[in-house]
């Protein structure tokens, strides 16, 4: 009587477990090629340029503080400079219209983080190509040369980094390259670190160091802002600028340099250039 009890039990514990293994395949299958999958799988896996299209906008993280690059009139709150001009020329080649685009502002520390998670579409603030940072994210073509330089008071006798002596203090912000840079170049000046180069400037106005540094084109647009201020004239690196892209995407990589191309060609490049630089590129 036992024996047939359990038998019986057994039985039935085989089927369902039979039948839960065919319902399990069913939607596997299901997962896998059919409709609620491919859809799934479609849009997890859309490249950039995709969703740009989709959501009918091109979202980019730009710097807020940079003069001649990104900066945010605080009157009007509209955000200026050679960055945004060639962000707007993605955008009108992509989607027609330079002004169906969204400005996000990034900082040296938090633009990758922004891309990868999504936040923005690319990164075009000021920001050098290295292999460290090939890593994590894809680069455009060069659409910008620079070189490190420094900013000093008028009257300093700072000239270029060989003048960097122990017991000078550096600025400059957080998550640059400059920062290793000058590290590298001027190991015995003591370097300081700010959020970005709006704060480490204004530090500099205050007297909290004798130089600021990171590329000439940024520090250009420093001293123009304030003329008891100038660049020297030597650059101690080459700072290629290139247009993040998330990694793996290589179609909207090759859609930004054709761009590129395509603006130098026809002079609209030079345009932009000479507007915000005051001269036309030298190369």
């Amino acid at each position: 009587m036992k024996k047939s009890l359990w038998k019986k039990i057994a039985g039935m514990g085989l089927v369902l477990m039979l039948s839960a293994t065919a319902l399990a395949g069913c939607g596997g299958s299901k997962t896998e090629g059919g409709a609620e999958g491919s859809a799934t799988g479609a849009s997890a896996g859309a490249g950039t340029l995709a969703k740009i299209k989709e959501r009918d906008k091109f979202v980019v993280g730009v710097k807020y503080d940079l003069n001649l690059f990104g900066l945010k009139d605080p009157t009007t709150g509209n955000v200026e400079g050679f960055d945004i001009d060639i962000a707007k020329a993605i955008a009108k080649k992509v989607l027609g219209d330079e002004n169906k685009i969204e400005l996000k502002e990034v900082t040296s520390k938090t633009r990758i983080p922004m891309l990868k998670n999504g936040e923005i579409d690319a990164i075009i603030a000021t920001m050098t190509i290295t292999e460290e940072r090939k890593k994590e994210v894809d680069f455009s073509d060069v659409y910008f040369m620079a070189g490190q330089s420094l900013l000093v008071k008028k009257d300093s006798p700072i000239n270029s980094v060989k003048d960097l002596q122990k017991g000078m203090k550096v600025l400059t912000a957080k998550g640059s390259t400059s920062a290793k840079n000058i590290r590298e170049s001027a190991p015995e000046a003591e370097v300081l670190e700010f959020e970005n180069y709006a704060e480490a400037f204004t530090a500099l106005k205050a007297g909290q160091g004798d130089a600021l540094t990171t590329d000439n084109a940024l520090l250009y647009g420093m001293a123009k802002q304030d003329p008891n201020f100038r660049v020297t004239e030597e650059t101690f690196t080459e700072e290629p600028y290139g247009i993040a892209i998330n990694k793996g995407d290589a179609e909207f990589v090759k859609v930004v340099n054709d761009l590129l191309k395509e603006m130098k060609e026809n002079g609209e490049y030079d345009k932009i250039y000479e507007k915000w630089i005051g001269e036309k590129p030298k190369n």
